[in-house]
């Protein structure tokens, strides 16, 4: 028989058998998602609260564009034109207290008060350089504004402009001299110039005009006090509500040593270098706030060498006897001053560079010394929802009595919503219980809270209203799944992106009532999108062998097709959360999952140790040993599978990108009896050459503690590979660069493995972008599977 003839028969054949288990194919669900349909996001109400915008994209575009529906005809939407769109930019605004104005920049950097009732605008200032931060005082006639690294303000009712920070960055010169030079004389050509066009002369006169007036409205033009900064840039210029402070930041940067990704198929046709991130345990990028009192004219720094605790030492410096340890202020990082709504009083965040502390403190503003209010201490890393990052605060300001102010905190286990009384020192808790608080804000009437909480369960979101100082929380939403919230300026609607475990994000509109029911406005999904019956996989809890309940997903075969295998899917991002009941952001992967099924697969799907969404314990559970519980959790979940599933024990496959390649190497290095076969996607090989914060809040740094990056990275396990293993990575993949997965390979062939291979993407980041690379990936990935764990 003619070769060819029978590889085509055979072709055939494998297609027809393919199409009699599964209307899925890998070809048919990588493609560009436009097939799927098309879904709204980032709702954002009108100042009237009569209309919703919100981006979309019905036509097929090449990119999302703004639509609108209006609340009296909500079965209605139209493509906002762009004129319209940008009529609804307002950039930079700041809102009065009772949120009847509002100051924006507009064009040309000018400044524009808008009367909310009645969307009048009124141009205020017409400014000669770039404005930023537009902000109302505590004496709402006046608005400051920082341009060229100073402070001005306005006077709204006088149209004067005062400078009140004179801020330089060059040096203090030794000898006073005039900053006024003699004006040059114009020259035959500039006067003829002028004199023959006049659209130019009178840019020239306009030009002086404005000159003369920022003259004639600075009035302290030859003040004598300067601060130089001696060529630091202050970042943050704020003015206190009062008027009185200035504050800003110096961001002290290190010169770390940033990696080189290669592009071999830049558009120029050569090999071009990106530049990508440093390596963990590089120097820190610490900081250091500046009080500038307009009154005294003097500037000052914040004093944090008074903060309780900033020269403890970690726990983990026991498991090096031999190395002595300096007692030392660590090194920090500070977010603020955050000022109470009359500027008296100011608060700030720090937090130590290794992570393990973060306090908020109250600032003596004519001092720079510092009140600790509260210290939040973990000897893994602080985190959680609503705590911030480096130099983020989170969830952290004051309450309108200008007396407490209210932040998050995983004090109990949880992150929770906090006040406190900065005057006493009392704390209270205004939330509690085995669940967590995301995006809590104070109601316009400023009585009661706004907050979304997983309260219902660890996999729904829901929205609630709540008094101001605690007590019930009136649950809003009732979909099960993800209720994103928008709330209309009125308060009185309810916008809600919701989606369900097989079903896509649609906007729903919603009475602020409890009991009150959503009604669906938009529905995108295609028609060969709804053809197919998505499953909506059951959310299990299986017991880890340290006792701990952990949850998954399972996708079941019908049992007339089940092939005794299994695969495991680990998501990425470490902490991050899939086992839930709303719309997956690894939709590609939730589609392969149902494909799997569908050809007689049992799929398991476990948010592991480090997961988001149940607590700091489980949050911080990989702490010192990644590849510790979150790889065991896996382990622990096959045998769940063969308990319970009917799985063979010799039939399990793990696949995963990102984190989840990291623990798809792990897996097949350190667990070889379990996991027979793995596809390890974009994966991190050797921590040590991930990024700094990520990477040193897990394992601390690689020169201070060499034990959790040795017994954390793949490549010092690659010996222990039995089974077979798939790499796939993008080669021009600045997070996890291209480097880790060659390295693996040298190693790899060194040990002489010979039942690896690679795939790489020439033109693929991180995150894969062409379906063209997602369906050769996950075509390897479904026939590495097919042929290791069924037809073998």
């Amino acid at each position: 028989m003619n070769r060819k003839i029978f590889t085509l028969a055979a072709l055939i054949w494998l297609s027809f058998s393919g199409f009699a288990q599964s209307q899925l194919s890998v070809e048919y669900i990588m493609r560009d998602p436009k097939w799927m349909g098309f879904f709204p996001s980032r709702p954002q109400w009108s100042d009237d609260s009569k209309s919703i915008y919100f981006q979309y994209n019905p036509e097929g575009n090449p990119a999302d564009s703004t639509y609108v529906i209006h609340l009296q005809n909500p079965k209605s939407y139209t493509e906002v034109s762009w004129r319209e769109e940008n009529k609804l930019e307002r950039n930079q605004a700041d809102f009065n207290n009772d949120k009847t104005l509002r100051i924006f920049v507009g064009p040309n950097d000018k400044l524009i008060l808008e009367t909310m009732k009645t969307g009048e605008q009124r141009e205020v200032l017409n400014w000669y350089t770039r404005i930023n931060n537009p902000t109302f005082l505590a004496d709402e006639n006046k608005i400051a504004f920082v341009a060229e690294q100073n402070i001005f303000v306005l006077n709204l009712e006088s149209g004067a402009v005062n400078r009140v920070t004179h801020i330089s960055n060059g040096t203090k010169p030794s000898e006073s001299r005039s900053d006024k030079m003699d004006e040059k004389p114009k020259g035959f050509v500039e006067r003829e110039n002028l004199e023959l066009l006049q659209v130019v002369r009178e840019r020239e006169e306009n030009a002086e005009l404005r000159k003369e007036y920022r003259d004639a409205t600075r009035d302290d033009v030859e003040k004598e006090f300067v601060y130089y900064t001696d060529g630091k840039n202050p970042a943050n210029l704020q003015l206190s509500p009062s008027g009185r402070f200035a504050t800003f930041t110096y961001y002290n940067s290190s010169s770390n040593k940033n990696t080189k990704v290669p592009d071999y198929v830049a558009a120029s046709g050569y090999t071009e270098e990106l530049n990508a991130r440093p390596k963990v345990g590089t120097e820190p990028t610490t900081s250091e706030i500046g009080i500038y009192d307009i009154h005294s004219d003097s500037v000052y720094f914040i004093n944090t060498s008074t903060l309780p605790g900033l020269q403890d030492l970690p726990d983990y410096v026991t498991d090096y006897p031999d190395k002595e340890w300096k007692k030392e202020d660590r090194k920090l990082s500070l977010f603020g001053p955050v000022f109470s709504s009359d500027g008296s009083k100011a608060i700030i965040q720090a937090r130590s560079f290794d992570n393990k502390d973060r306090w908020i403190a109250e600032v003596d503003l004519e001092t720079g010394e510092l009140k600790t209010l509260d210290r939040q201490r973990d000897e893994a890393w602080i985190g959680g929802p609503g705590i911030g990052w480096t130099f983020s605060g989170g969830t952290l300001s004051w309450l309108p009595d200008n007396k407490h102010i209210y932040f998050q905190s995983e004090e109990t286990g949880y992150s929770h919503l906090y006040v406190l009384d900065t005057e006493t020192g009392k704390k209270k808790a205004l939330t509690s219980g085995n669940f967590e608080i995301f995006d809590p804000f104070i109601s316009k009437d400023q009585k009661s809270w706004y907050l979304t909480t997983s309260e219902v369960d660890p996999g729904e979101r829901h929205f609630y209203k709540m008094p101001l100082m605690g007590g019930k929380m009136e649950k809003l939403t009732s979909m099960t799944g993800n209720n994103d919230v928008t709330l209309s300026p009125d308060e009185k609607q309810l916008a809600i992106i919701y989606s369900y475990s097989n079903k896509p994000a649609e906007l729903y509109l919603q009475e602020n009532k409890v009991g009150a029911k959503a009604e669906q406005l938009t529905s995108g999904q295609s028609n060969e999108f709804k053809s197919y019956d998505w499953r909506d996989p059951e959310i299990i809890h299986f017991k880890a062998q340290d006792g701990a309940m952990v949850p998954a997903r399972i996708y079941e075969p019908d049992p007339a097709k089940k092939n005794g295998a299994a695969v495991i899917f680990v998501h990425g991002a470490g902490y991050l959360q899939n086992v839930h009941k709303w719309w997956s952001s690894y939709f590609r992967e939730y589609m392969f999952h149902n494909l799997l099924a569908d050809l007689g697969y049992t799929v398991l799907d476990i948010d592991y140790r480090a997961s988001a969404g149940y607590g700091r314990d489980w949050r911080t559970g990989i702490y010192r040993h990644m590849g510790g519980k979150d790889l065991s959790d896996q382990v622990d979940g096959a045998k769940h599978l063969i308990s319970n599933y009917g799985v063979d024990a010799d039939r399990i496959g793990i696949y995963g990108g990102s984190y989840g390649g990291f623990i798809t190497l792990m897996a097949l290095f350190t667990e070889p009896d379990v996991f027979k076969s793995g596809a390890g996607l974009r994966s991190v090989t050797d921590w040590a050459h991930y990024n700094h914060g990520y990477t040193a809040n897990i394992l601390n740094t690689p020169e201070e503690d060499p034990i959790s990056y040795r017994r954390s990275s793949p490549i010092y396990f690659a010996e222990g590979l039995k089974g077979n293993l798939l790499m796939a990575h993008g080669m021009v993949d600045v997070n996890v660069h291209f480097q880790d997965v060659v390295r693996l390979s040298q190693r790899l062939i060194e040990l002489g493995k010979e039942n690896w291979e690679m795939a790489i993407y020439p033109v693929e980041d991180h995150g894969f972008v062409e379906p063209s690379s997602w369906t050769d990936e996950y075509k390897r990935i479904l026939k590495l599977f097919n042929s290791t764990l069924i037809n073998e």
